[in-house]
């Protein structure tokens, strides 16, 4: 078997290993509210989910096209499809790590963060588009900040509307609505997730000189819609516990407001080609929900272990993917 092929198709089992690996990490982001407030079954919201990725990361391409050339271009950089392996495995590792202990950790910073580290790993700080790595990371930063003040506005707007109904008549009514919204959720999730594992595929392809442009080629968005779907229906159940109960006691109102205000932020950054932090905008949702409905509930100590978890993503998996192309380079080129 010719060498380079072999390289391209580990690459791919990698990107597609990556995409599964986000989609059981990230089911909690489209379904942890409807499932800790029995809007729907974790089997019916698995299905849900499962369904909504898959149909969502056909949708779009624009985010796969900023992955795939705003770190670096693959083009000018000598040994890109070992880069990618080496980005992958530690991005896979960290994923793997933070799932283990139950904690919301970000399938696109460590993503973005590992290829940066290898591709530092290989060329030096030179090989990284400056300006292009430094508008992904301001979307990652800014997302969460702004699903949390729209999750605040939003759960602020409906207490005032519902201030002077029956709550058990509310939350008949909005554990309704939350099907809706996990779906909105879902979908937009494999709008943007999804794309991440395209993204990485498109880069290799560049990178070994099989095509000359960023398009996301059919069998790379079949192939990472199936791997999204598939990963999404085994369920990440200790982060969908973290999310779903632990930061705060969840009614329908609340799951609502946190999926309606999260999913407009996911999508408003597929459409504009922005990679976000699904679970960053989920959870970051979530609080700003939390806080309008009564600041002093929301467990601020377990929110400051997942930012600090967010915080240390992109610098370690940046160290770990430059460890691993220096190790490849050692062992292979």
């Amino acid at each position: 078997m010719d060498t380079a092929f072999l390289i391209l198709c580990i690459v791919v089992f990698l990107a597609l290993a990556f995409d599964f690996i986000n989609g059981f990490h990230d089911t909690a982001n489209a379904i942890a509210t409807s499932v800790s407030t029995r809007a729907l079954s974790p089997r019916m919201a698995i299905i849900l989910a499962s369904s909504m990725n898959f149909i969502g990361a056909l949708t779009f391409t624009g985010v796969a096209k900023t992955i795939g050339g705003s770190v670096a271009d693959p083009a000018t950089l000598a040994h890109g499809e070992q880069i990618v392996i080496a980005a992958l495995l530690a991005a896979i590792a960290w994923n793997l790590i933070t799932w283990w202990f139950g904690i919301p950790s970000s399938s696109s910073h460590a993503l973005i963060g590992s290829l940066a580290g290898a591709v530092i790993g290989a060329a030096g700080f030179a090989g990284i588009n400056g300006s292009g790595f430094s508008s992904i990371v301001k979307g990652l930063i800014f997302s969460p900040l702004i699903a949390f003040s729209l999750g605040f506005l939003l759960m602020w707007l409906l207490k005032r509307i519902f201030a002077n109904r029956s709550p058990h008549q509310v939350n008949k009514g909005f554990r309704t609505s939350q099907i809706f919204t996990a779906a909105f959720q879902a979908f937009t999730h494999g709008t943007n997730d999804a794309q991440k594992a395209m993204g990485i595929i498109t880069f290799a392809l560049v990178a070994a000189g099989i095509q000359d442009n960023l398009d996301v080629p059919l069998w790379v968005k079949i192939s990472a819609a199936t791997a999204m779907a598939l990963g999404t229906s085994v369920g990440g159940w200790k982060i969908i516990k973290t999310m779903g109960t632990k930061i705060f006691k969840i009614e329908p109102i609340n799951g609502f407001a946190a999926d309606a205000a999260s999913a407009a932020v996911i999508l408003a950054a597929t459409l504009t080609h922005f990679p976000v932090s699904t679970t960053h905008t989920i959870t970051s949702s979530i609080l700003g929900v939390g806080s309008a409905k009564r600041f002093a509930n929301v467990k601020w100590s377990l929110a400051g272990r997942i930012v600090m978890a967010w915080i240390i993503t992109i610098p370690i998996t940046m160290l770990m993917a430059a460890l691993t192309f220096l190790l490849i380079e050692w062992i292979w080129l």
